[in-house]
């Protein structure tokens, strides 16, 4: 697409260059412009139009795989032990930009958790997220302060922790609801 996009732009300059250099009288101008704009209209919609469709092998290696290097153990209020993840470390800007971006396969017992340097009020969103996810806002002594449950993939509206979060821990939809944690509960992160 991108290439298209290119091709486009390369067309349609060359045609407003042509505009100032040939030296046909004002009318011939503005007919030769306006001729090559349609010309380069129909050249973009047929490459378009031609353009490849993604392939289910193309879609599959395009796919991210996660690296989990860590645990977070879900802790009830009476102390108890709810269950344990794998998660994912995001703890530098591009890893935490880019989340679970593009990830389409989450085992169950595995997530991402997100590390931040400051305890803060934050919001997250699911551009680029084709999972539906359940995200678990952390305060700085490691309790769930807020929890957004099963989140819309692809949504671009805010997800806010409403409170000061300093990690944040997403989980596939359904997850919290199955294991009984709730706000209130806390983690513990084993590396």
């Amino acid at each position: 697409m991108r290439l298209i996009i290119i091709l486009c732009l390369i067309t349609y300059s060359l045609s407003n260059s042509y505009y100032f250099k040939i030296t046909f009288s004002l009318t011939r101008i503005h007919q030769f412009n306006h001729s090559m704009k349609y010309i380069i209209l129909l050249f973009s919609f047929l490459l378009i139009s031609c353009n490849d469709t993604e392939t289910p092998e193309r879609a599959t290696t395009e796919q991210r795989t996660l690296e989990y290097t860590s645990e977070v153990t879900f802790i009830d209020v009476r102390g108890n032990e709810i269950s344990t993840i794998d998660v994912a470390v995001a703890d530098d800007d591009d890893s935490r930009a880019e989340g679970l971006m593009d990830v389409t396969d989450l085992p169950d017992n595995a997530g991402m958790l997100f590390i931040f340097n400051e305890n803060r009020e934050r919001n997250f969103w699911m551009a680029n997220t084709p999972l539906s996810l359940d995200i678990l806002f952390v305060n700085e002594d490691f309790e769930i302060v807020r929890i957004h449950q099963t989140t819309t993939p692809y949504s671009q509206d805010s997800i806010p922790s409403e409170e000061p979060a300093k990690y944040v821990v997403e989980v596939n939809a359904g997850y919290t609801l199955r294991h009984d944690i709730t706000e209130g509960a806390s983690i513990r992160i084993e590396e």
